[in-house]
């Protein structure tokens, strides 16, 4: 099957789209380029992190004079020393800047199946759980076509289709932890064991989303005027209040959270007086009633 059939069709509409001028974005961009009805706004941050990254903003900038496309750019001086969750932090909140300024509907990326592989690995070793190891996937907001599509049918379309695209030369520097796990499975001789996890993965995403069903269905159960019943939560299992927490606070937008975080705020809701208030992070904080407990934020 060609790579033109694996990435669906988007419906009609303005989408950003985000290109690092790397092959798989740059081949992305070739591809939904040519899809009637969609209207591309093409975004790149240049993270400075490397002396040579103007140059991949320069090319990200031709190649959409050459579509004929917006092209939405920013340059940031994060530094040769910055982490690789804060480039990402700084790179998601410039492209949904994008999104919003522009009305787009969504954000296009260019996450493949070696990046599925590569992220839920690179989660496991964080500790993040069952929720981290498929957190790579699409959503309304953020689409990911390729997620079906290895490097390798990404790079052979980009030949055949005579593509320009650059190497970022960070992908080589393996004091990164991701980049680490790239060069590991690089040099794996048994693509079995890799195609096996690829499919365990597939497997467990599934389990998540019935699981996420029926968390959900628990949390609307125990939820009215948007507060916790905290008799019912007091006597879930420990695990169980684990999950009905994360899955509440990502209900109510908060994404950004560690499993310290998590635990200490399970014990809080289960054991802290009345009038009590636990910070979640800046903006928002749990507040523990006798009989409900309740998420306040800046808003509301």
């Amino acid at each position: 099957m060609l790579i033109e059939d694996l990435v669906k069709q988007l419906k009609p509409g303005r989408y950003v789209i985000a290109v690092s001028g790397g092959v798989d974005s740059v081949s992305l961009l070739d591809i939904i380029s040519k899809q009637k009805d969609v209207e591309l706004i093409v975004a790149h941050l240049n993270h400075g992190m490397r002396d040579d990254s103007k140059l991949d903003q320069k090319l990200v900038g031709d190649l959409s004079k050459q579509y004929g496309l917006k092209y939405e750019t920013k340059t940031l001086a994060l530094g040769s020393n910055a982490s690789e969750q804060l480039a990402r932090d700084a790179r998601y909140k410039f492209l949904f800047s994008v999104m919003r300024d522009n009305d787009a509907l969504a954000i296009i990326t260019a996450h493949h199946s070696d990046d599925v592989i590569e992220t839920s690995i690179f989660n496991l070793l964080r500790g993040t759980g069952r929720k981290g190891v498929t957190s790579l996937r699409s959503s309304e907001r953020l689409i990911r076509p390729f997620l079906n599509v290895s490097k390798d049918e990404i790079k052979r379309y980009a030949t055949k289709h005579n593509l320009v695209w650059r190497e970022d030369s960070t992908n080589a520097d393996l004091k990164y932890s991701r980049n680490q796990i790239r060069d590991r499975l690089a040099k794996n001789d048994d693509q079995s064991k890799v195609d096996k996890l690829r499919s365990q993965i597939s497997n467990l995403k599934l389990t998540n989303e019935l699981l996420d069903r029926e968390i959900d269905d628990l949390l609307v159960s125990m939820t009215k005027d948007q507060k916790l019943d905290r008799l019912q939560f007091i006597n879930l299992p420990h695990k169980l209040a684990l999950e009905l927490m994360a899955h509440w606070l990502r209900k109510s937008a908060i994404n950004s959270f560690d499993a310290k975080l998590l635990n200490t705020l399970v014990v809080a809701a289960k054991t802290y007086k009345h009038g009590s208030r636990f910070s979640i992070n800046k903006t928002a904080h749990l507040l523990v009633e006798t009989k409900f407990l309740e998420i306040k934020t800046d808003q509301n």
